[in-house]
């Protein structure tokens, strides 16, 4: 089982799913392409026939305290707007199709986060990202769904959110992104959360969260470890370089394969199927 004891029955389908695969994979903003549009329902439904078992979503608030999932920032990408999403209301956000990525208007337009959580409540895992700023009424929205066994918060290590988690009464599951190995203790000094595993952000193979002690130790505490295999960029490096397109152009097993070599239990990527399907080679 994932975590504490004492948690382990809202970590069971968490816990169900990594005994099943060994290796979870994690679809980011889930499967965008043609008409489909990142954040939205049909991109998460991609995903998961793609081989997803983890939606990573992004959640903000409008001016009015209406949650969408929508990450901020790509509003020039996504609505051709220079305005942040969080400084709208909601009758302006509902009255904006997404463009796709034809940089064509779609019929599509952000998801309230109360509709995409009616939609997938039942077996599917949720990691929720980027709402950290606003886990009160995050928080308060998922109690109304009663879905503790699928939702994954995430969060970096800010004491304001470790403190808000250790004294909230239902207790969701949480990874916290780390950094440094500093950062891991701050963590492991908060009692009272439902500490499921850690995203460890490493630079290079030199970094000190790449090493396998690292790894180990959190195995040995219950915690799955999250890496990250996305490319943002070609210059931010979130996982030693061991990342999508490392696996794409070159070879999956100097990429995704090492992931698997160094025991990561969750891989985040942008290619579901691909993954899925090495996936199933290595059980092979």
């Amino acid at each position: 089982m994932i975590g504490k004891a004492e948690y382990n029955e809202t970590n069971s389908l968490l816990s169900r799913k990594l005994d099943k695969h060994g290796v979870l994979i994690a679809v980011h903003r889930g499967s965008s392409g043609g008409n489909i549009v990142e954040n939205t329902i049909p991109a998460y439904k991609a995903a998961l026939q793609q081989g997803g078992d983890i939606l990573e979503i992004d959640v903000i608030k409008s001016v009015d305290g209406i949650l969408y999932t929508f990450h901020d920032g790509q509003e020039k990408k996504l609505f051709h707007r220079s305005e942040n999403i969080k400084t709208m209301y909601s009758a302006e956000i509902e009255n904006l199709n997404l463009i796709n990525s034809n940089y064509l208007r779609s019929s599509f337009k952000a998801e309230r986060f109360e509709e995409v959580l009616s939609y997938f409540k039942g077996e599917v895992l949720i990691n929720v990202d980027r709402a950290w700023d606003i886990w009160p009424e995050l928080l308060e929205t998922l109690d109304k769904h009663n879905m503790q066994k699928q939702i994954l918060l995430k969060s970096p290590v800010f004491k304001e959110n470790l403190q808000f988690l250790n004294q909230y009464e239902t207790k969701y599951m949480f990874m916290p992104i780390i950094h440094s190995l500093e950062e891991i203790e701050i963590v492991l000094n908060y009692e009272n959360i439902n500490l499921v595993g850690m995203e460890l952000i490493a630079d290079s193979e030199s970094h000190p969260l790449f090493q396998d002690d690292v790894i180990e130790r959190l195995h040995s505490m219950n915690l799955f470890v999250w890496a990250n295999a996305i490319n943002l960029d070609n210059d931010k490096v979130l996982f030693a370089g061991l990342d999508d397109d490392t696996s794409l152009i070159h070879n999956p097993d100097q990429g995704w394969g090492r992931l698997f070599e160094k025991k990561i239990d969750i891989i985040q990527t942008d290619w579901p199927s691909l993954l899925a399907t090495y996936r199933n080679l290595r059980k092979l």
